[in-house]
């Protein structure tokens, strides 16, 4: 049985473990939380490295795109280090190749069309493949990176506008600690509603789940998410919210849309490479024979 291990600076009240098969192979597939410590995860690496088929790095990215252009995490890189002998992925081959997919596939196979839609995308640079897609789709978004990232209330209302305003400063927020960034361990949790006007101005809420539930105010009845990492707890959370449709990035496995990270560890368990050798027909090719689809679910 293969295993790939999610390391998350997330909290651990959100682990998880579950057996699943792709191609035949069985996988044991754990999501393990270190409540926001990098050293914790670091210690964890080591620990399992060369004892795991793939580590998957949660809760952070290794790397974000606009573009072409790759900027590396400073934070993240530490983490990366930890394993010398396992692979590690951080879900940015797939969601740079299969999440691209996602809209295409919600036009053909659920009648969903984005064309006119006012969408809210929480943070375009860290899943920009769906960003893009949707920006293609002729939805009219809001991507909300600068709110997110740094809790400036600007909206940037275009990726060329996005590209530009990056250039600036990812360079520099790259060096930034995580914490300062992302909520991790048990800011997961918190809700803080925030940007309440963009909330409530789309008819879609895109992009990263703690994002979107961090800042998520009372009104958002009637509205689509996309997103990921949903447990039945968040499922149940936007329910209660009023929200209409959930589609999630990975497919459910025992009531749980692993993140990206984890897909892209079973895929790079499966193809036997090691990432740095992964193209982006790699990861189509083997996500399409893998039968990879997203969840969609009906709440109200």
């Amino acid at each position: 049985m293969k295993r790939v291990v999610s390391v998350s600076l997330g909290g651990s009240d959100r682990n998880k473990s579950v057996e699943a098969e792709f191609l035949g192979e069985k996988f044991q597939i754990e999501r393990i939380g270190t409540d926001g410590s990098i050293d914790k995860a670091i210690a964890l690496i080591k620990e399992l490295d060369g004892k795991v088929d793939a580590f998957g790095m949660g809760g952070i990215d290794l790397y974000i795109y606009i573009g072409r252009r790759r900027y590396v995490l400073r934070d993240a890189t530490r983490i990366r280090k930890a394993a010398t002998k396992s692979p590690m992925v951080d879900g940015t081959g797939v969601k740079q190749t299969f999440e691209r997919t996602i809209v295409d596939y919600l036009k053909k196979e659920h009648g969903i069309d984005f064309k006119g839609k006012k969408v809210f995308d929480v943070c375009a640079v860290s899943r920009y493949g769906l960003a893009e897609a949707l920006a293609e789709s002729g939805a009219e978004c809001v991507f909300g990176d600068l709110m997110f990232i740094l809790g400036v209330g600007t909206p940037i209302r275009s990726l060329s506008m996005l590209g530009g305003i990056a250039t600036v400063i990812a360079p520099a927020v790259t060096l930034l600690p995580i914490g300062m960034l992302y909520p991790t361990g048990e800011g997961q949790d918190e809700i803080k509603p925030k940007w309440e006007k963009f909330y409530e101005w789309a008819d879609v809420l895109a992009g990263d789940w703690h994002y979107i539930h961090h800042h998520m105010p009372e009104n958002v009845a009637g509205k689509m998410v996309i997103t990921n990492t949903t447990t039945a707890k968040d499922v149940e959370f936007l329910k209660s919210r009023g929200i209409t449709t959930l589609v999630t990035t990975s497919p459910d496995m025992e009531g749980r849309s692993f993140g990206a990270n984890v897909i892209e560890g079973v895929i790079v368990a499966l193809a036997g490479k090691r990432p740095e050798d992964m193209t982006s027909e790699d990861y189509l090719s083997m996500s399409k024979q893998m039968g990879l689809k997203p969840g969609v679910k009906q709440l109200n």
